[in-house]
This record gives C-alpha cells, structure tokens and sequence, in this order.
C-alpha cells in the first residue's frame, strides 16, 4: 500500500528527514512514533502533499503520489495536529461543504453525512454549531471531513493530544474499527504505549531516520531484549559477581541494591545463558536470573538514549 523509498528533506544544512524508508501494508494500523522533532510531521506533510521532499518516493499502490496531486487527493485523507473548523457551520453542513469539494451534492451527500457522523459518533450534534463542540468531538469531526471522499490511507498526526482519557478512547475505538474495514492508517504520537494499545505495527523514528520497525509482537519481544537482568547472588558473593560480570564484553552497566544485580547487556538469550554459566563456572551462587519486564517507554528511550550517545562521540551537536 504505502512505499517511502529513500526520502530525504533537508532545511539548509539541517537534514529532517534522513534516507527515511517504510513500507506498510494495506490494512495495517501503523503507528510512527518519536520525540518532539524526530521527523514524524514534516514526514506526514510530504506524504499528503503540503510539503515538498528534497529528495525521495511515497509510493500508494505503486503510483507515486509525489508527483501526481490528482492521484494524492483521491487517495489521501489528512488529519493534521492544529485543525479549524469554520464558524456558523453545524456538524452536518461542515461535512456537506467538504463532500461539495468532491462533487458530492444533494441527496448523495446528505447520505454520506449521515453515515460519517454516526461512525464518529456524532450524529447527535448533527446540528449543533461545530464550534461549540468539544475538542475530542472537533477531532471526530475533522477525522469524518478526512474521509468524505472514501479515501485508500488516512494520515493522523498526534490526533490524541490534548484529549482528555474518554476521548482517547473513544478515538482509538473509531480507529481499530475504520482498520477492520479495510482502511490503511498511519498515525503518529510521541507515546509509545498509546499506539501500541491500537496499533498492529509501529516504527521509531529519530533524528528523521526509522530506528526500528515492527508488528506489536516484535516490538514487545525487542523491548524485553532492551530490558536488564536482574541477578540475584549470595551476600558473599556480589564482589566476585561484579568482577566477573565486568570481564564480559555484551555487559554494559552493573549497579546492585544488596543482593540484587541489575545488569545492562546489549546481547539476547544465547549472551543470557553465558553470563550464567560465567558465575556458575566461578562458583557465585546464583539464587535468581530473569529479565525484567520489558517497557516500552525503556525501549523507546534506550534507542534515543544510544543515538545521543553516538552523536556525542561522533562530534554532532
């Protein structure tokens, strides 16, 4: 469905967007998720057209849109992160207005309408003043103007900020539901949590480049691999256990709160069992040694936490 093949956008010698390549599937709910400046709008903006790349594809169906405006806006639908709605408008006539743009008029439209307020949950402010509407209500509503034209993938940037808890729910529920119609969803937040709880894959981005990507699944198993040991030795034995533990070159960092060990390693289950037989083989009696439970919020850190790190030592400021 969606191809971004080697996309780049450069602001003067500031560099937004870094060699940037996705491909989701259609269907998916993708959730792209990043700091505050890691690239997630300016990319959105250049795959629904408002910005231009400096260089680079975004591929619908194998059609690519940026050089075809016709083709984006039948395909496209748009839900920014500051959106207006226009004053004197009920909820009916704002949708009625939008569905004009796309030649849809009189009774067709007056259908259409109907239809998208209900599948927002709104068609009891059918005629209420659309200002008047509560921001998670206003959201609904800008979600049901991007979909008038029946769009193949919807573009949704930080849709939930602002929204108290039951709007947040009650948008993520209109989302799994447009997914299980068949609609192709890229959304971004910088909450990681918040897209898995909706999402069927995510992809981290930083510093305008996609660090990692994968289903839930994979994303749960990855946190869990970011996740630390915790060792547990005899009293005796936590001085020999520190010497050991720091011999071994996948150990990052070792701390220890009494008996408990708390050990950063960079390896994955097979680095696991040698690390374990090390302190067996040095006779450290080992009472306990488990992964801690993975958190997403840890993973996400981790990987901009290590990117910082590289920049600082490859002398970028």
């Amino acid at each position: 469905m969606l191809k971004i093949n080697h996309l780049y956008k450069n602001y003067g010698r500031f560099l937004a967007v870094n060699d940037l390549n996705l491909h989701v599937e259609k269907g998916e709910l993708f959730g792209f998720v990043g700091a505050n400046g890691a690239g997630k709008t300016t990319t959105m903006r250049i795959c629904v057209g408002l910005l231009g790349a400096t260089s680079g594809q975004v591929l619908i169906d194998g059609e690519d849109v940026l050089s075809n405006h016709d083709l984006l806006s039948r395909k496209i639908g748009y839900v920014p992160d500051f959106f207006g709605v226009y004053s004197s408008f009920s909820a009916m006539e704002y949708l009625e207005f939008f569905a004009s743009t796309y030649g849809i008029r009189g009774a067709e439209a007056e259908v259409l309408c109907k239809d998208l307020l209900d599948l927002v949950k709104l068609s009891h402010k059918a005629d209420a003043d659309v200002n008047g509407l509560s921001r998670g209500m206003k959201q609904r509503m800008c979600l049901a103007r991007a979909l008038v034209h029946n769009p193949d993938i919807l573009f949704l940037d930080e849709p939930a900020s602002g929204l108290d808890p039951k709007a947040r729910f009650e948008l993520k529920e209109i989302l799994k539901n447009l997914s299980s119609m068949g609609k192709t969803i890229v959304i971004s937040s910088h909450i990681l949590p918040e897209l898995a709880e909706m999402c069927t894959s995510i992809g981290i981005i930083d510093k305008g480049q996609m660090m990692l990507k994968g289903t839930i699944d994979e994303i749960h198993r990855a946190a869990s691999a970011a996740s630390p040991l915790l060792v547990t030795v005899d009293d005796e034995s936590i001085d020999a256990a520190f010497e050991v533990l720091k011999q071994i070159p996948v150990v990052q960092q070792v701390s220890s709160q009494g008996s408990l060990m708390k050990v950063v390693i960079t390896g994955g289950k097979e680095d696991e069992k040698a690390i374990l037989a090390s302190l067996l083989q040095n006779d450290i009696s080992v009472y306990s040694f488990t992964r801690q439970d993975g958190s997403l919020e840890s993973l996400f850190m981790d990987i901009v936490g290590r990117r910082k790190n590289e920049n600082v030592r490859g002398g970028v400021q």
